[in-house]
């Protein structure tokens, strides 16, 4: 008969499909409970105590960028391709773009609310990555815009951050009103980048 594998259980149950199940575990618990969700709540999901979950992502910390970095991942793959297609309309692209992102994140409220208000604010890390990732989809649209010829270089960095600060701070308004029309606010947004960059 074989030994124990090197590290005991404690490797095994850092595999990536483990760690997978935790982090979707967290997931659910989130989406079901709110921003507010408990660690321990996270951890009763999984089946553990809440000290076995730290220790698979290092700490709280940990935890939290793990679920930045899969959640932000998907948001970014999902915009990217629709800021950088090319169209001669101008309206057009900024309308999928931001009707993209406002899909998303009216389609996972809590999770967006814990990742850029809970997490964001409780770990210096988990801020520091979330505004890296919102800072990177900034220059990426900046750089698209520049490629484009629709404004010089350097106006175009202050276009693609403006735009993507103003729809990120507007989505967030947006989900404390979910009465106003998402149509109009659509609407508004485009009016005023299609206004900016045609200037």
């Amino acid at each position: 008969m074989t030994g124990p594998t090197k590290g005991g259980t404690g490797e095994r149950g850092r595999s990536p499909e483990r760690r997978r199940d935790l982090l979707d575990a967290a997931d659910r618990v989130i989406r079901r409970e709110g921003p507010q969700a408990s660690m321990a709540a996270i951890a009763a999901e999984a089946g553990i105590t809440k000290p076995i979950l730290y220790r698979h992502f290092g700490d709280k910390s940990g935890l939290y960028q793990a679920l930045a970095e899969r959640h932000a991942r998907v948001v970014v793959d999902l915009l990217r391709p629709e800021f950088a297609r090319a169209m001669t309309d101008l309206r057009v692209r900024a309308r999928a773009t931001i009707e993209a992102y406002l899909e998303t994140i009216s389609a996972n409220p809590n999770l967006y609310r814990f990742l850029f208000h809970r997490a964001s604010a409780e770990d210096s890390r988990t801020h520091s990555q979330m505004a890296a990732i919102v800072r990177s989809v900034g220059e990426e649209l900046g750089a698209v815009l520049a490629e484009e010829g629709v404004a010089d270089p350097a106006r175009a960095q202050v276009l693609g951050h403006a735009f993507v600060g103003m729809v990120r701070a507007i989505g967030d308004w947006w989900l404390d009103n979910p009465e106003l029309d998402r149509d109009m606010v659509v609407d508004t947004l485009v009016d005023v980048i299609v206004g900016a960059l045609k200037s």
